[in-house]
């Protein structure tokens, strides 16, 4: 499996390209602020097609350039029915102090718009588990693919990064929601399943299993539900 990911915009948000090789359909996953020319050379170098645009969540740096890449396109934006709201009206999602040092924004609804639910995907030829991860966003998801190596990848969005979680202040955060998604979600994975977080560096559930400090709280809340 082909994977390419890069940050973009003011929050460095993590913009994916999946595919089950080069010059061939692919999947992009969170197209944020500032994504379009870093993603469209992407598709460029690797000879890729879009097949669809996937959305983690609602938030603008995840999804800004979301209708603007589907639209090229000619494809669908996939999305919770929980945060499908925030594709045209993305300032739902922020307090008022986080809403007034944006300014001016520009955003657009999609052509297209499809809702994820809890069956899997096919796309570009991929198999996606599709989990929903309430807590950042009511719709947050995890997005989930085996590899061809064996192994699994998880597309985390904002619900698990490197060393910490998403955080849960903003409205329609949660954060008992997003304990009990770590939980039930996150922990159960294999240790050795790739985690693909929406901001930072790449890891692996082992690894935050042993070192991150939110996902021990996640278990130890769990034990008193």
């Amino acid at each position: 499996m082909l994977v390419v990911g890069f940050p973009a915009g003011a929050f460095q948000a993590n913009c994916y390209l999946l595919a089950l090789g080069a010059g061939r359909d692919c999947v992009v996953v969170d197209p944020g602020e500032a994504a379009t020319e870093p993603l469209e050379r992407a598709l460029r170098e690797h000879r890729l097609t879009p097949a669809a645009v996937l959305a983690t969540h609602g938030h603008l740096d995840h999804v800004q350039s979301a209708a603007t890449v589907a639209d090229a396109h000619g494809v669908a934006v996939w999305i919770r029915p929980e945060d499908r709201v925030l594709l045209s009206d993305p300032l739902r999602a922020l307090d008022s102090r986080s809403a007034a040092g944006l300014g001016d924004i520009s955003h657009a609804q999609p052509r297209e718009v499809r809702e994820l639910g809890e069956e899997p995907l096919t796309l570009a030829g991929l198999h996606i588990t599709v989990d929903h991860t309430p807590g950042h966003t009511p719709g947050s998801v995890v997005f989930r693919l085996d590899s061809e190596e064996g192994g699994q990848v998880a597309l985390t969005g904002d619900t698990l990064f490197a060393g910490s979680i998403g955080r849960t202040d903003l409205p329609g955060g949660d954060p008992a929601d997003i304990a009990r998604s770590l939980r039930t979600t996150l922990m159960s994975l294999a240790d050795d399943t790739v985690v693909l977080p929406g901001h930072g560096p790449s890891t692996t559930i082992g690894r935050e299993k042993a070192a991150n400090p939110f996902l021990a709280q996640s278990v130890v809340g769990g034990e008193h539900e």
